[in-house]
Formats: C-alpha cells, sequence, structure tokens
C-alpha cells in the first residue's frame, strides 16, 4: 500500500487528486471545531456517551456533541440514501428508473440530496427542540433560534456538497471519506481515556494486554471477513454472432460475505436506540424510567436480554437486506437470458433456489459476525472497566471497508496510467 501511495504521488494528475483530497478534508475538519453560538450543548455530550447517538458522534468525528456548524454532517444524507434504496426495492418505479443506467442513477442521486435536506431540517428542528427543554436555548430569542437551524441545515448541505467534490476532484467516494476521516480523528481521544484508566489504576497492565490482543484479533478478523466473498461458478454457452463462433466462457459470481453488515448493525442499533433516546428527553416520566432502568426491559443495556436481542436482530437485517438486494430471481432470470448457467444446476426455478440458498448461507455467517462485532462493545462496557470507548466494531468496519476501496481505486487509477503510458 505504501509502495503504491509513493508511486501515485510520482504522477501528475495522481498528485493534484490527493491535493484536492486534502485541501477539501481540510476545509471539512476546520468546519468541525466552529461552534454554535448562545447554545449549551452539555445535554447532547451526557446523550453520545453511548447508544444510537453516540454512534452518530463517532460518525461527525465529535461535531454532534460539541454542536458545531456542521453537527449533523452526513447524517441526513446516510439516513436519505438508506430510505431510497429501501424505497427501491419496494417500489417498482424506482426500481426500473434504477435499472435505466447512468441517467436513472443520477435521478435517484438528486432525489436523494432533496431527501437528505427534508431529513436535515426534521434532525436539526428535533435536537434544538430537545435542548430547549433542558434550558439549552434559553437565551435565543425566535429570529436566533431560526439562525441556529437554518445554520445546522446549511452545515449539513455543505458536508454532502463536500463529499461530492471529494467524488469528483479527488479519490473515493467523498461521503464516506469524511466519516472515515471523523473515525479516525477519534482515535486519540480513545487513546486519551485508556491512558487516564491506566494513570488512575483502574485497569492493570494484564487487562490493557489482553484489550490490546482483543483489538488485533478483531481487526484481522474484519480484514478477512471483509474481503471473503462466495464465488459461484457460472458457465456461458457458445453463441454465433455473424460468421463468427463465441466460444463459451467459464467466470463467477462474487458475492461479499459482510457486504450488509454495516447497514444491518445501524438498522439494529436504531432499533434498539430509539426508545432509549426518546426517553432522554422526558426522563422523569415512569415510561421513560421502566425503558432505561426496568430490569425486564429489552432496551436496558445492564440487562442479559439486550445484547440477545441485539444480536438477533442484526442477523435479522442481514438476511433481509441480503435477501433484498441481491434478488435471488434477478441473478437467475439475468443468467438465462446471457445464455449462462451454474455447473449442475438448470436453468430457472432449480438456479433460483439455488441462490436462495447460497444467499442464506452467506446471510448467516455475515449475520453472524456482525452480531458479535454489534455486541463485543455493549458486553466490554457491561464487564469491564473500558467504558464509553468511542471506537465501535461498527466504526472498525466501515474505516477498514473505506480503506480497501481507496486501495483498489488508487491501484486501478495506476493500471489505468501504466497502460496508458504503455500504448504511448
Amino acid at each position: 500500500m505504501l509502495s503504491t501511495l509513493r508511486n501515485a504521488w510520482k504522477v501528475p494528475d495522481l498528485r493534484k487528486k490527493f491535493y484536492w483530497t486534502i485541501g477539501l478534508i481540510a476545509i471539512f475538519r476546520i468546519g468541525m471545531h466552529i461552534p454554535v453560538s448562545g447554545v449549551d450543548s452539555s445535554f447532547l455530550k451526557q446523550m453520545t456517551q453511548s447508544g444510537l447517538f453516540g454512534f452518530y458522534d463517532l460518525i461527525s468525528g465529535g461535531a454532534f456533541s460539541s454542536f458545531s456548524i456542521l453537527a449533523l454532517g452526513v447524517m441526513p444524507y446516510i439516513n436519505a440514501s438508506i430510505i431510497m434504496q429501501l424505497l427501491t426495492i419496494g417500489i417498482p418505479s424506482l426500481e426500473q428508473l434504477q435499472k435505466e443506467g447512468e441517467e436513472g442513477k443520477k435521478k435517484i442521486q438528486k432525489a436523494t440530496r432533496y431527501l437528505s435536506i427534508v431529513i436535515a431540517v426534521f434532525l436539526a428542528f428535533g435536537i434544538m427542540a430537545s435542548l430547549s427543554q433542558k434550558g439549552g436555548t434559553a437565551g435565543l430569542n425566535t429570529f436566533q433560534y431560526i439562525v441556529v437551524l437554518i445554520s445546522l441545515v446549511v452545515g449539513s448541505t455543505f458536508c454532502i456538497w463536500l463529499g461530492d467534490q471529494i467524488t469528483v476532484k479527488g479519490f473515493g467516494n467523498g461521503t464516506s471519506i469524511l466519516i472515515f476521516v471523523n473515525i479516525i480523528s477519534r482515535l486519540p481521544m480513545t487513546a486519551g481515556r485508556i491512558y487516564q484508566l491506566k494513570q488512575a489504576e483502574t485497569v492493570n497492565i494484564v487487562q490493557l494486554a489482553l484489550f490490546a490482543v482483543g483489538v488485533v484479533i478483531l481487526l484481522g478478523l474484519s480484514i478477512f471477513f471483509s474481503l471473503a466473498e462466495r464465488r459461484v461458478p457460472v458457465q456461458y454457452a457458445g453463441k454465433a454472432v455473424g460468421n463468427k463462433v463465441m466460444k463459451g466462457q467459464s467466470t463467477n459470481i462474487p458475492l461479499s460475505i459482510i457486504s450488509a453488515a454495516v447497514i444491518a448493525i445501524i438498522f439494529a442499533m436504531s432499533v434498539m436506540g430509539f426508545p432509549e433516546a426518546i426517553a432522554n428527553f422526558f426522563p422523569q416520566k415512569d415510561w421513560a424510567i421502566w425503558i432505561v432502568s426496568s430490569p425486564y426491559s429489552i432496551f436496558n443495556k445492564s440487562t442479559w436480554m439486550y445484547p440477545v436481542v441485539y444480536a438477533l436482530l442484526t442477523i435479522f437485517f442481514t438476511w433481509f437486506y441480503n435477501e433484498a438486494t441481491l434478488k435471488p430471481e434477478e441473478i437467475a432470470e439475468n443468467l438465462n437470458k446471457s445464455a449462462g448457467f451454474v455447473p449442475g444446476i438448470r436453468p430457472g426455478e432449480q438456479t433460483t433456489n439455488f441462490f436462495e440458498r447460497v444467499i442464506l448461507k452467506i446471510s448467516m455467517i455475515g449475520g453472524v459476525y456482525a452480531a458479535i462485532l454489534a455486541v463485543i462493545p455493549v458486553l466490554v462496557d457491561q464487564f469491564t472497566e473500558f467504558k464509553n470507548m468511542s471506537f465501535g466494531a461498527t466504526a472498525l468496519l466501515i474505516v477498514i471497508g473505506v480503506a480497501l476501496d481507496f486501495s483498489r481505486r488508487l491501484e486501478s487509477q495506476m493500471v489505468m496510467r501504466h497502460y496508458e503510458g504503455f500504448l504511448k
């Protein structure tokens, strides 16, 4: 990887892309430290210690808890993308639009941006309403209140625009790179917390060593599963094109093992964290106290039920997302249209059943691993002294996924320029 970066830096076009990427990220990180004036964000800092809001704060690089002008970051865009993906699965007209190639994808992307602005408005209003209940906006008049709302929405829109500019002028998916940078920026804080625990003698050297070994093992397994895929062999029959006879070809369909892991964990986290988030807005209500503190509540993190339900939901959403996006019937139909078949499997219904079984297997394997990743931070928080760590297993998957994608894109750029130089 380092040699690839060094070689890429020597190419003027690629070096220009690096400059654009670094410059736009620098602007983004500067905006993270510009606070919204007149708002007391101490309530948000308390809410982001763990759970759903803690994850939002992590992918926003701490801007959410500090309530900067970029507090919403790319969260509205992520939510809009997930909603549009689900709508594309359920609405035939959107599904047809997606099949129209690049033009259809541009229309869906445009609709996603508009939806993200609408979601940003609702999120900004919800955050300000919760802060108002806690007295965090006591010094603001109506005009200032509206200005803060507009600032949050404009800040989120600016983040989406920055992501698009990185995609066009820099390397990789701009939104993913912004999230990657935000997550990495929290590592010094995590290391600082661990150092404070060691200084206060809350943890000993043995616990620290075991924690470090566990992180390394988890990192290695995450890289392994991120690269793992089930390759389904496919044979294409020979066919005549004019006066030429095309020979049959053998290839495979790669199915990623944990392609749905991040989405599944976010869905499960949202289901488990939403009631707690609502309860935090009404801490004096009996039902809110029951949700957060009752030993019979599945949303109470100190009970054994919480990690079990969390894990089951993660496995379910992994299976659901794979079934909805991979579509065994569509794969079988496309193979049949292109004169392809799986060796030993008859075209049609048997091929569909075969892919259903394959998708079920990879969903179970990927779902179980995603569930382990989702539950580990909860168990570490419950049974060890390493509490409120701002770097979870979901963030680990995101970081690995973005890093691998960046590496592939960079290598493809290098290969393309190598062939261009050879042809010249």
